[in-house]
């Protein structure tokens, strides 16, 4: 199954790449006389495409999301990076891995209807792997440091929206970005884009909730992977950053989201250190 995650270089295919919703064909045929259940967990992956990763971090971000597609889970990927230079926000795969029918259901349905459910049943992690799978590597091909803007808070607050609206009882945020914010509000980078400004959180928090860019992400939990990466860090250089430009950008966040109906659970500086719960 890693091989579906296997991130080879393909730019060519990203580009071809449509946004698409419900590419997880559905198992419950009328004939069955019964409808699937809600979505007990729905993902979102969230992708800055300013942020470029090394292939360990883009491994974290796969590892976490496979853990995630099993029966009952949707899942919605995502990319985002500055509204100008036309990288505006965008759905690149969403579908859903239908739970089973009920037991009790169960005995009301003939037996080949049962038996051709079950064979469906049984394809569709693979298939809702193979189209996450895809659409992470056409995401993180995408991603470029030449972009002059990156638009990290306008991005969460248009996409909270779609969080906000899942019929899921647990929905997971999982965010690969370096939560630089670098926008005609604020940028949360030093001089000349070399290194991670200490910020004021407080005055930061201010400068969002007067430009109206505070988000409503419904109670979802989120996890970040890549928070204060540079540039260079996806080389062979690597830049200092001192932990209280550290904290400081981790205290930024942790206020903003809790303004934003959200919990950040995790904020990896750049890596998790835990594995995402997937129940």
């Amino acid at each position: 199954m890693k091989r579906a995650f296997a991130f080879a270089l393909s730019l060519v295919f990203a580009q071809a790449c449509p946004a698409a919703e419900n590419v997880v064909p559905s198992c419950y045929d009328s004939k069955l006389g019964v409808a699937p259940a809600s979505a007990d967990t729905e993902l979102f992956v969230l992708v800055d495409q300013t942020t470029v990763f090394d292939k360990t971090l883009q491994q974290q971000v796969a590892d976490n999301v496979r853990a995630f597609m099993t029966a009952g889970n949707a899942y919605s990927l995502l990319t985002f990076s500055a509204f100008s230079q036309g990288r505006y926000v965008q759905l690149l795969s969403a579908g859903t891995i239908e739970p089973s029918i009920p037991a009790v259901a169960r005995d009301d349905i003939s037996k080949p209807l049962l038996a051709r459910f079950d064979a469906c049943s049984k394809r569709q992690p693979m298939v809702a792997m193979q189209a996450i799978g895809t659409g992470l590597r056409g995401a993180f091909d995408m991603a470029s440091t030449d972009l002059a803007k990156s638009d990290v808070l306008a991005s969460l607050k248009s996409i909270s929206t779609r969080v906000r609206k899942s019929g899921a009882r647990r929905k997971i945020v999982l965010l690969a970005s370096d939560m630089l914010e670098n926008s005609s509000v604020t940028s949360f980078y030093g001089p000349k884009g070399a290194s991670v400004r200490q910020i004021d959180a407080d005055r930061e928090l201010k400068l969002a909730a007067d430009n109206e860019l505070i988000a409503d992400f419904g109670g979802a939990q989120v996890y970040v992977i890549g928070a204060g990466l540079l540039p260079e860090e996806s080389g062979k250089s690597k830049k200092y950053r001192d932990p209280k430009t550290l904290r400081a950008l981790g205290a930024f966040w942790n206020a903003y989201f809790n303004k934003s109906n959200a919990t950040l659970v995790e904020m990896g500086q750049p890596a998790l250190l835990n594995q995402i719960p997937a129940r």
